[in-house]
């Protein structure tokens, strides 16, 4: 479970227990949260839309520092973890020396949210996508039963 949708859980999850508590006609309320996961799924995808677009901006900016200062803060990043967790242990048990690089705290959040927010993208990306393709299907799962039931009977 990635970390929109636990964050979604948090939100939706008393939501849902006061529409149920709240709402006698179970159809009713099962359309309603179905309504508000459209919503906020809608509200997610708007939202990586526009960071997308942020970061096409940027890759297609006239400047090399602005096409590249997030690869290379990354990179950068993943140069001092890989030193201080693979190069320097190694060094230090063969050579008796290894230089580890101080890395802040703030700079660990900075590379697993970049790590993350890579991640979840893509698996919302993936998810919006299915979801899509699933209320396409049902859609015309139900055309097609419309279709079925407007036949003579014979």
């Amino acid at each position: 479970m990635n970390i929109a949708t636990k964050a979604l859980s948090v939100i939706t999850g008393p939501l849902f227990n006061v529409i149920d508590k709240t709402l006698t006609d179970k159809d009713e309320a099962a359309r309603l949260k179905h309504e508000i996961q459209i919503q906020l799924i809608d509200a997610e995808n708007s939202a990586l839309k526009s960071q997308m677009q942020v970061v096409l901006v940027e890759a297609e900016g006239e400047s090399w520092l602005q096409r590249n200062w997030r690869p290379i803060l990354m990179l950068t990043i993943v140069a001092i973890v890989a030193n201080n967790y693979l190069i320097a242990p190694y060094l230090s048990a063969m050579f008796g020396v290894g230089l580890t690089l101080p890395l802040p705290e703030a700079l660990w959040n900075l590379m697993t949210l970049g790590v993350g927010g890579y991640i979840a993208g893509q698996t919302a990306e993936r998810g919006i996508s299915t979801w899509q393709n699933g209320q396409v299907a049902q859609e015309q799962a139900k055309a097609q039963h419309n279709i079925y039931q407007q036949l003579p009977k014979q």
